[in-house]
C-alpha cells in the first residue's frame, strides 16, 4: 500500500512540476514576442538568396555564351555592347535551413547589478528575432533543442517561441550532430559555460557536416570585467555549489586569464571551422547582435571568426 502511495504521490509532484514549467513558460510568452517583435523591426530584413546562378528573379552576373546555352538566354542588350554573346543570370533564390539553438543551462539566469536583464532573457529575445527575420525571408527554420524538422513561416516561429521560453534547466546537453546538420547553417547563443571540450567537439563534428556555424557568446558584463571585492559568498546556479572569499578581488586576475584561455580554444576551433564568433555582453544594445549575426547570415559580411560585435 505504502508503494501505490509514492507512486501516486510521485506521479503528484511530477504534474506540479510540468504544470509549473508550463506556466512559467506562458508568462514568459507576451514579454518575449514584444522585445522581439521590436528588435527584429530595427533590422531590414531583405530577400537573400544563395549567390549562385539558378532559378530566381534577382539579377547575379553575366557571362560568355556557351555551346548548350539555348538562345532565349542570350541578354541582347548586353550582347550589343560587345562582339561577344553574353548570358544573363540570376540568383538562385531557395529557401536555406537555419538551426537555432538558444541555451536553457541554469547559469544563463545569471544577471548582476550591471546589467537590466538575464542572459536567459537576452539569449531568448535574440533567437526569436532572428526567427522572425528569417521566416519573413522565406527561409526554413529548425530548433536544435528538439527533434524534428526546419519550417517556414509561423509554425516555425511557435516551435521557436515554445522551445526558448521554457524555465532554465541544469546543464542541458550541447545539441546532436545529426544529418540535420549536413549543409546548414547552425546558431548557437550561449554563454558557452561548459566543458570546453564539448564544444570543441560540437564544433569539429558539426563542421565535418558540412554545417556553416556561428556562435553567440552571451555575457553578464560582470562576468567579464570581475568587479566583486571583499567578502562574497559565490553561488553556481547550476549544480549548487558555493565558494566563500574574504577577498574576491584577489581572485580577479587568475580568473580572467582562466576566461581568457577558455574563450581562445573556443575561438581556435570557431577559426579552423571557419566560421564566425560574437561575444556580446547583455549592458550593450541587442540590436548590435543581431544585426552582426543576421549579416553574416545574409551574406553581407566577411564570414570568419569576429570578436566585438554588442561588446
Amino acid at each position: 500500500m505504502a508503494d501505490v502511495q509514492q507512486t501516486q504521490s510521485d506521479r503528484q509532484a511530477k504534474g506540479d512540476r510540468v504544470r509549473s514549467s508550463a506556466e512559467a513558460a506562458a508568462r514568459a510568452f507576451p514579454a518575449l514576442l514584444v522585445e522581439a517583435e521590436k528588435l527584429a523591426a530595427t533590422i531590414i530584413a531583405g530577400d537573400h538568396g544563395r549567390r549562385q546562378s539558378g532559378a530566381g528573379e534577382a539579377f547575379w552576373q553575366f557571362r560568355h555564351f556557351r555551346d548548350g546555352d539555348a538562345r532565349g538566354t542570350v541578354d541582347w542588350r548586353r550582347s550589343a555592347k560587345s562582339d561577344a554573346y553574353y548570358v544573363r543570370e540570376t540568383e538562385w533564390e531557395l529557401a536555406q535551413a537555419v538551426w537555432l539553438w538558444c541555451d536553457r543551462a541554469g547559469s544563463m539566469d545569471y544577471v548582476s547589478h550591471l546589467a537590466q536583464e538575464t542572459k536567459a532573457f537576452r539569449a531568448s529575445v535574440l533567437t526569436l528575432a532572428l526567427g522572425l527575420l528569417l521566416t519573413r525571408g522565406g527561409e526554413r527554420v529548425g530548433d536544435l533543442a528538439h527533434d524534428g524538422r526546419a519550417r517556414m513561416g509561423e509554425s516555425a516561429l511557435r516551435r521557436l517561441t515554445m522551445s526558448v521560453a521554457k524555465p532554465a534547466q541544469g546543464s542541458p546537453a550541447l545539441p546532436q550532430v545529426d544529418e540535420r546538420l549536413r549543409r546548414a547553417n547552425v546558431v548557437l547563443l550561449s554563454d558557452l559555460l561548459r566543458p570546453v571540450g564539448d564544444i570543441v567537439t560540437f564544433i569539429g563534428e558539426a563542421s565535418a557536416q558540412g554545417a556553416h556555424g556561428h556562435i553567440v557568446q552571451i555575457f553578464d558584463p560582470a562576468e567579464e570585467s570581475w568587479p566583486f571585492e571583499g567578502r562574497i559568498l559565490f553561488e553556481d546556479q547550476g549544480p549548487g555549489q558555493q565558494l566563500l572569499t574574504g577577498r574576491a578581488e584577489s581572485l580577479r586576475d587568475t580568473y580572467r586569464a582562466k576566461l581568457e584561455a577558455h574563450r581562445e580554444e573556443i575561438a581556435e576551433a570557431v577559426r579552423r571551422a571557419g566560421w564566425s564568433f560574437i561575444v556580446h555582453h547583455t549592458d550593450a544594445a541587442a540590436q548590435s547582435a543581431l544585426l552582426a549575426l543576421y549579416a553574416r547570415l545574409a551574406g553581407d559580411a566577411d564570414i570568419g571568426p569576429a570578436r566585438g560585435a554588442g561588446q
